[in-house]
């Protein structure tokens, strides 16, 4: 006898089938899955290793930048103190100077002239004074001329007073204070 098979294989078939792309869809989706996971883990490493390498960067800028900021402080200061050692050297190099200034102006003061005051403002000196008489203020202008210590005497007032019954002459000059004079090796000036 022969057998028939009344079984529905089409549709057994079409069943296999779409079981065959139900599995493979569904491990296609599982492997997009595990793709997009790796991914996500990848980038998310990645980004948070940038953010730790930024975060280093900006610790490192921070330190840098008190260094920088010390720097500054300290080269103020230097300078501060460079600045103090000039005015300390320049006090001392005229410790001296005042010594042979005053010396000087009264070696070149002739008789008959008495200085009633002095002012020193930067690089000259104001002196006033009474004069015999007109020849002898004269006569000392040109004695600091001649000096060393002196330069550029220049008459600002003079006028003609009696005191104690005598005719004298009120004064009031200004000199300017001559250039250092450096010791050069020879024993000389320059």
């Amino acid at each position: 006898m022969t057998r028939i098979n009344l079984l529905p294989w089409r549709e057994m078939r079409r069943r296999q089938l779409d079981l065959q792309v139900l599995r493979g869809s569904f491990f296609a989706w599982a492997l997009m899955g595990l793709i997009s996971l790796y991914a996500h883990l990848h980038l998310n490493g990645k980004i948070s290793a940038q953010n730790n390498r930024n975060a280093y960067i900006q610790k490192e800028i921070k330190k840098l930048d008190a260094q920088i900021k010390e720097i500054k402080e300290l080269k103020k200061k230097r300078a501060a103190l460079i600045s103090r050692m000039d005015v300390i050297q320049s006090l001392q190099g005229d410790r001296t100077r005042i010594v042979h200034i005053f010396d000087d102006l009264v070696r070149k003061l002739p008789e008959g002239i008495y200085l009633t005051g002095l002012k020193k403002r930067g690089k000259s000196v104001t002196l006033t004074g009474i004069a015999q008489s007109n020849g002898r203020i004269s006569l000392f202008m040109r004695q600091l001329d001649a000096s060393e210590w002196y330069t550029n005497p220049r008459l600002q007032v003079i006028n003609i007073a009696q005191e104690g019954g005598l005719r004298v002459s009120k004064f009031t000059l200004q000199v300017a204070l001559a250039q250092k004079k450096t010791i050069v090796a020879g024993g000389g000036t320059n």
